[in-house]
């Protein structure tokens, strides 16, 4: 019988030691800014009850789901009945008697069911971040996975437009950090959307206007025009909607354009809810502003912008990288009554999530990573013999108290091969204590990147590492 080729499913990918030590370089970055802000960590299991997950997304949300099969006899509920297709739904009757589970989509329900199971010990508003992997049914594309990890801050518990102002802050901040410079943060708001199908004055439904917009940037205007007539819309609504989304000029301008061509379009002005977008991506600028925000130039007010998630209902983010090929690298927005589904109506929230793989494949391309970044260990100590080895053991110790990352080579072998073993690592320095400097009391640090070589005592190596 000949041996099983090993693989792994389509969609998914093992991370070799530089890659792990990369991508936590990126985690280290977006953990210490959602820290700043004042958001707390949070983990939930990997998976969900499938009566928390369904619903959420949408329906093409809900067909992304992976699903878990019952454990033991999955199939024991499942009758022939069940089965008879003739009309189209045996899926839908089959599934809930042969799975009950699924694995997470996304972070963001989870939260909301945690802070619903939990509501009397927490403390509203609550702020929370949250770095754990999710799973998406998906066809795998570059920048695309079906398990890939999000890197979620959300707050619930309070209505202030100063947390969408925040987030624009913690947004910018990271991508800084990270050496992104070329970026644009878009925004919109549902509300903005809302007021659009208002203008249109079509009796076809609001979300497929929304689910159609979502998609301009993967099948163009004549694809959405498309897709519009198909859904109930004329061809006159459909050549107002591309007038609408075509507002151009500053922030600021085009939140005056579109109040204007609301007002002409007889969007009604007396309703709570008339102009509420407009209003608040106004008073987030105004947050900004405050703030001391310096990179408006970053910041783009896109009504084209819709986000495929049902359960936003105002102000909505994405994060373009402009100067890489690769889709939207985060995204999220604001959420009225996601726990109302839980049974805790009423609370608002607002949040969003990095996707630390398409980060990872930007600053890859742009070689943004610092050189030491995927480096783990920084000092390499050379083993010459066995009584050698065992009197640099405590030499080791001291380089590790003082945090230094080291490692002794663990076997006697020529001392090419170990600075082979080094410069393979990408260890940057490597210390030699042979006869005669362990006679002298003193070592030999060799930086590996420009051959040069000193010889010090352990208090001057240290202080060498620890620079």
């Amino acid at each position: 019988m000949s041996a099983q080729k090993p693989s792994i499913p389509k969609g998914t990918r093992d991370f070799g030691p530089a890659v792990v030590a990369r991508r936590n370089y990126i985690f280290g970055i977006i953990r210490r800014t959602f820290e700043k802000f004042g958001y707390a960590p949070l983990e939930t299991p990997t998976l969900e009850n499938l009566s928390v997950l369904t619903g959420k997304y949408g329906d093409e949300g809900d067909q992304l789901l992976f699903k878990v099969l019952n454990s033991g006899d999955f199939l024991k509920d499942v009758t022939a009945e069940d089965l008879q297709n003739e009309d189209g739904k045996a899926t839908r009757r089959v599934l809930p008697k042969v799975a009950e589970k699924g694995l997470r989509y996304d972070l963001t329900v989870p939260f909301a069911r945690y802070v619903v199971m939990n509501r009397g010990t927490l403390t509203f508003p609550f702020k929370r971040y949250q770095i754990q992997p999710v799973w998406r049914a998906d066809r795998p594309q570059r920048g695309r996975y079906r398990e890939f990890y999000q890197c979620d801050a959300d707050v619930v518990g309070t209505d202030s437009l100063l947390c969408e102002a925040e987030i624009v802050l913690m947004m910018s901040e990271v991508l800084n950090t990270l050496g992104l410079k070329d970026f644009t943060i878009k925004i919109n708001h549902r509300g903005v959307l809302r007021n659009i199908y208002q203008a249109l004055n079509s009796e076809a439904r609001e979300t497929d206007l929304f689910v159609a917009i979502d998609k301009l940037d993967k099948i163009g205007r004549d694809g959405v025009t498309k897709e519009l007539l198909e859904r109930g819309f004329s061809e006159v609504a459909a050549g107002q909607l591309f007038d609408l989304l075509a507002v151009e000029g500053s922030f600021t301008d085009k939140l005056e354009k579109l109040r204007t061509a609301f007002a002409n379009a007889n969007v009604p002005t007396d309703a709570p809810e008339s102009y509420k977008g407009l209003q608040e991506l106004g008073q987030v600028m105004d947050f900004l502003t405050s703030f001391g925000f310096a990179q408006f130039d970053h910041l783009e007010f896109d009504p084209t912008l819709a986000r495929g998630l049902s359960y936003y209902t105002g102000c909505i983010f994405e994060i373009k990288i402009n100067n890489v090929n690769m889709g939207s690298v985060s995204g999220g927005g604001r959420y009225d009554n996601l726990t109302g589904a839980f049974g805790l109506p009423g609370v608002s929230g607002v949040g969003f999530s990095f996707g630390v793989d398409r980060l990872y494949d930007c600053l890859d391309e742009l070689n943004l990573f610092p050189e030491n970044a995927a480096t783990t260990t920084r000092c390499l100590v050379t083993n010459f013999d066995a009584e050698g080895m065992r009197q640099l053991l405590p030499v080791l110790r001291e380089l590790r108290a003082a945090g230094v990352p080291s490692e002794l080579y663990p076997e006697s072998k020529k001392l090419a091969q170990q600075f082979k073993y080094a410069d393979a690592k990408g260890i940057p320095y490597v210390l030699i204590q042979g006869s005669e400097e362990r006679a002298a009391g003193q070592f030999k640090l060799k930086e590996l990147r420009t051959g040069e070589e000193k010889t010090l005592t352990l208090e001057e190596v240290l202080g060498v590492l620890t620079a």
